[in-house]
């Protein structure tokens, strides 16, 4: 384990892995969230500056959570983010349906790797060395 500083409260505590924020933290910052959640469900096709407004949530927090695809825009609003590699308005994630598509055919094709075929050594009775050229 590594002790670290929150970086809200920058209070001590021990980091295993994700975000470093202590667990009183990380609880209150879930409990905006689900105030969040509830807010958008009673008021739907509301824009996210309405929301951080009266939820009382920075607007980069809201826009994390979008792309963490733990919210996501009403298909028919006219709001969104922009995707991270071709700048074409999304609803939800990173990436539009077009680059994660070309991102994972080229991680696919990353892996595929070419078989090469290796020359056995030919094998003498008479037990010299022999080097390969």
């Amino acid at each position: 384990m590594e002790l670290r500083n929150c970086r809200n409260c920058k209070r001590l505590f021990n980091y295993i892995s994700g975000e470093a924020i202590c667990p009183g933290c990380k609880k209150v910052l879930e409990d905006k969230f689900q105030q969040v959640k509830e807010y958008i469900r009673e008021n739907p096709g509301v824009n996210a500056n309405s929301v951080a407004e009266e939820c009382d949530v920075s607007l980069k927090q809201i826009k994390k959570w979008v792309r963490e695809e733990r919210l996501t825009f009403a298909d028919d609003s006219l709001i969104g983010l922009e995707c991270e590699r071709c700048g074409k308005m999304i609803h939800s994630g990173r990436f539009c349906s077009g680059c994660a598509g070309g991102l994972s055919d080229a991680f696919g094709n990353a892996y595929k790797k070419e078989v090469v075929s290796v020359r056995k050594p030919e094998t003498r009775s008479n037990g010299k060395m022999r080097f390969l050229e």
